[in-house]
């Protein structure tokens, strides 16, 4: 597949917090200011460019069915682990995120700080795991699965900065009081879902 192609693919027609809602708490929670948007979405592209790749090689030459048959052991060529692969990618995750938080904590306190628990819950953001998951489903290889999570990152940071800067705006706007905060947040989201279906009619 085109890299390019699938970067586009990734960020914008198969965006995948509009198109599958994946990592929607997260979203909906950190987007009320552009600064906390912005500092959660870098995270989310570092965490998902290194854990997608690291997860593929992991999954390649242990977990799937005859990778270890690089051992040269018949008995271990013939096992089939991949039923492990969801506590092997989690546990990847999370290792990744204590070093987002390490790096935020040290040289970036008040992003540290503003993000609060929502930091930690990237280990259990759907979206992180939705792309390692994605990544065996539809067989990418590696550089394949590096551009994927990249771009997949890309596409979430996209969408929670966009939400940011429309929930900004809101503020001086005149909204039903039935609807002010996480009521009319759900409606824009949908909204933005359906101006994204937009380029599904794209034919890259």
């Amino acid at each position: 597949m085109d890299l390019l192609r699938l970067g586009i693919q990734s960020v914008f027609v198969e965006n995948i917090l509009l198109a599958y809602f994946l990592g929607m708490c997260s979203f909906l929670a950190c987007s009320k200011k552009i600064e906390t948007a912005t500092g959660l979405g870098f995270a989310v592209i570092f965490v998902l460019t290194l854990t997608v790749p690291a997860n593929w090689l992991i999954f390649k030459f242990l977990l799937a069915p005859g990778a270890l048959s690089w051992t040269g052991s018949e008995v271990l060529g013939q096992m089939d682990l991949s039923f492990l692969k969801f506590i092997c990618f989690i546990a990847v995750i999370a290792s990744m995120v204590q070093l987002v938080e390490m790096v935020l904590d040290r040289f970036f306190p008040p992003l540290y700080h503003s993000l609060g628990i929502f930091l930690p819950l990237i280990t259990v953001n759907c979206a992180i795991l939705g792309g390692s998951l994605f990544m065996v489903e539809r067989e990418y290889t590696f550089v394949e699965s590096a551009v994927f999570g990249f771009s997949a990152g890309a596409g979430w940071a996209l969408a929670i900065a966009a939400m940011a800067a429309i929930r900004k705006e809101l503020r001086y706007s005149n909204i039903p009081p039935g609807l002010r905060g996480l009521g009319i947040t759900m409606i824009i989201t949908g909204l933005m879902a359906m101006a994204f279906m937009c380029f599904s009619g794209i034919n890259l």
